[in-house]
């Protein structure tokens, strides 16, 4: 058995599981699921990424939630009420218990002091700067949490959910990228990490687009999406940006690349985001993007591009750039 957090605390006997049924696992991202029945794993996973690496280690996945289980996991999000959410449908699930798992860095203390007051929580295991216990919550203590977990309106009119990226409105970056994006992108567009769809109802402003790609790694930010953009021309793909391909090559890419995993900075995720736009351009096609502007990301599209340069419109926080002329070279 693998030296995790979670196997550690079930074989000492801190938690337990279900003698039989299924266990549903909330929140995965990575984390090591030793010590597991396999077998009786359902993971649902929001980001594509996850997902795709638990399948190819044969574990079952799911996008949505079943009605029951005997058992639930919860692995902590970054996100407070985000967190609140994955307990309360937890709880749901099992008729009230629940494991917990996360790590001090993304509030697993707060939260276990917060369902303490609203459940009943066994002695919480501690290693490796985190904490696992187990909790039993009654579905009526919290209502409000699963009433938040649905969603709603920012103010703008936009469709969005605890946990998607910049839930309350639209980020700087996006905005100041909105604002300079030229009237003619083409006919083939793709929005690469399109989130909840602020870009995509912009590029959709524009005549010239008759079809509009939204590439996005979240399930709950590209299923907003898809409540934002009713609009035939759109097509929702629940992909990793950095390995998506179109079938046909495209006029405009246009994108705000994440550039953490996590609480940890990496650039490179927005340099493999230029990669997959200058392999999916056509040799005439533009890329439009923003950037925090330390980041350096000139140098992968010189690398990539013909043409780059920055355009009026940024701060001294973001910089908007452009590509043209996409090298076939590699």
């Amino acid at each position: 058995m693998m030296d995790t957090r979670l196997s550690l605390a079930l074989e000492a006997g801190y938690v337990s599981l279900p003698a039989e049924g299924e266990i549903v696992v909330l929140g995965a991202v990575g984390q090591s699921l030793a010590g597991l029945p396999r077998e009786r794993l359902l993971l649902v996973c929001d980001d594509v990424v996850a997902a795709n690496a638990y399948e190819a280690q044969g574990y079952a996945l799911a996008t949505e939630l079943p009605e029951a289980a005997a058992g639930a996991i919860v692995f902590v999000p970054r996100g407070r009420l985000e967190g609140r959410v994955l307990f309360a449908r937890a709880a749901r699930l099992t008729g009230g218990a629940f494991i917990v798992d996360g790590v001090k860095t993304d509030g697993v203390d707060s939260h276990f002091k917060e369902l303490r007051k609203r459940g009943i929580c066994g002695a919480a295991y501690s290693k490796a700067h985190g904490k696992i216990f187990g909790c039993e919550l009654a579905q009526d203590a919290a209502q409000d949490w699963l009433e938040a977990g649905a969603g709603g309106e920012t103010a703008e009119g936009f469709f969005t959910v605890p946990g998607v990226f910049s839930a309350d409105k639209a980020d700087e970056g996006s905005r100041l990228l909105e604002a300079v994006l030229p009237e003619k992108l083409g006919k083939e567009v793709a929005d690469l990490g399109a989130g909840w769809g602020y870009l995509s109802r912009a590029i959709l402003t524009r005549q010239t687009v008759e079809s509009l790609h939204l590439v996005e790694a979240s399930h709950a930010a590209l299923g907003c999406a898809k409540k934002n953009i009713p609009d035939a021309r759109a097509q929702f793909h629940w992909a990793d940006a950095t390995r998506w391909q179109p079938r046909a090559s495209l006029d405009t890419v246009v994108m705000n690349p994440p550039f953490h995993t996590g609480r940890k900075g990496v650039p490179e995720l927005g340099q493999a985001f230029i990669a997959t736009a200058a392999a999916a351009l056509k040799g005439v096609g533009h890329l439009y993007m923003v950037a925090n502007r330390h980041l350096p990301y000139e140098e992968s599209l010189r690398a990539r591009f013909g043409f780059v340069e920055e355009l009026e419109g940024g701060n001294s926080r973001f910089k908007i750039l452009h590509a043209a002329k996409p090298s076939r070279k590699r």
